[in-house]
């Protein structure tokens, strides 16, 4: 059998990243090596998913620091790894990834190389610097590179102006693929962890889930309650990052700490989502954002800025709303209190998602691999 080589970065093993490729590969009659860090997770975790997926899993110590050096020795495992189980085909993700593993494969003259960008960093809108660093080494590496997988339409027509290798093809796919079934939450949960978190029923609760990172833009959704000025609203922050401090320095100078609720990491967070009434989302930059899909898997109305990813997501769509400043956020959110009766979004939220399901991108997955590596189809 042909083996291929899905290359990540730090990684708790198979998830939903990299879950829609394993499936796509064994029904096209693949070996699947998936590389990564996985310094982080249990040992018993991984060989856990070796048997169960009937993959292998090959630790490779790269980092998500461009800067670092220890992605030297990353790129040296990935030669060293694909030359000794002599890997076919390389798919490849994230900046470093993407980045190491094209080299590798090109220095192992590896037989195709598949580079799947979940968004490029010079998008539009995206500051100058991107533009001048990112859009010239991707530019560059396209030559190394036989197929580009994008994962939203902005990056899609973006990438049909590179010039790949071989006249290599450019590839639309919705997703890495959202498993709709863990979203079917019974509907006592809604009341169970509304409790525990002190709402009531006249209470209307907002959510947001990510990293605490400027990009994500929490002041925005934090200013947005504020002037909302609605003692009924309450807003949930769901993650960590560098930038909580801020963030509640920012809650308390605005007077809402009683509004607003950082709670950290969470591993309920579809119990969470079924819990609240409205998903909030007031990011500067995504590929396609996997927090918004979640949302609508659990058929909330969502409301999200009007950027790459978002657009592929709710435009055209009855599902919720995009906006361009903190006014739009307030009057949408005003909106659909008024609506009064949530659950008519909820149709909607549900058929659009739909279209990014795991078993949806894994047929998308397994035509890529079945045309760039000229398999047979198997059903």
């Amino acid at each position: 059998m042909k083996k291929i080589l899905f290359i990540t970065n730090l990684s708790n093993g198979v998830n939903s990243f990299s879950i829609a490729s394993v499936k796509a590969a064994k029904k096209s009659g693949l070996d699947f090596y998936l590389a990564g860090n996985f310094e982080d997770t249990p040992e018993e975790k991984l060989k856990n998913d070796e048997k169960a997926y009937g993959i292998k899993i090959c630790q490779i110590d790269l980092t998500r620091s461009p800067y670092s050096l220890k992605n030297i020795n990353a790129y040296k495992q990935l030669v060293k790894l694909i030359k000794e189980e002599n890997i076919d085909y390389i798919h490849c993700n994230t900046p470093i990834g993407g980045l190491l593993g094209r080299l590798a494969g090109k220095k192992c003259n590896v037989k195709r190389v598949i580079y799947e960008a979940h968004g490029f960093h010079f998008y539009k809108g995206a500051p100058i610097k991107n533009w001048l660093i990112y859009y010239p080494i991707e530019k560059w590496l396209a030559k190394k590179t036989n197929a580009i997988i994008t994962i939203n339409k902005e990056d899609y027509e973006r990438a049909k102006r590179f010039k790949l290798k071989n006249n290599g093809k450019i590839y639309y796919v919705p997703g890495v693929g959202m498993d709709l079934s863990q979203y079917d939450i019974p509907d006592d949960v809604r009341e169970i962890k509304r409790s525990e978190l002190k709402l009531k029923n006249t209470d209307i609760a907002l959510i947001s889930m990510g990293d605490l990172i400027d990009r994500k833009n929490y002041p925005v959704a934090i200013e947005t309650i504020a002037k909302l000025n609605n003692a009924n609203v309450h807003y949930f922050i769901c993650g960590n990052g560098p930038e909580k401090n801020n963030l509640k320095k920012l809650t308390k100078k605005l007077n809402i700490d009683n509004n607003v609720h950082f709670l950290g990491f969470r591993t309920d967070i579809k119990e969470l989502l079924k819990a609240s009434d409205i998903f909030l989302f007031t990011s500067k930059q995504e590929g396609l954002p996997r927090s918004l899909m979640e949302a609508m898997a659990s058929g909330l109305p969502c409301i999200a800025s009007r950027i790459r990813g978002n657009t592929d997501l709710i435009e055209n769509s009855n599902c919720g709303f995009l906006c361009n400043s903190i006014d739009d956020y307030i009057n949408v959110i005003k909106k659909i209190i008024s609506i009064g009766d949530m659950s008519i979004y909820k149709k909607s939220s549900l058929e659009r998602i739909k279209a990014f399901d795991l078993a949806t991108v894994t047929n998308y997955l397994k035509d890529v691999y079945n045309h760039e590596f000229n398999y047979r189809r198997v059903d």
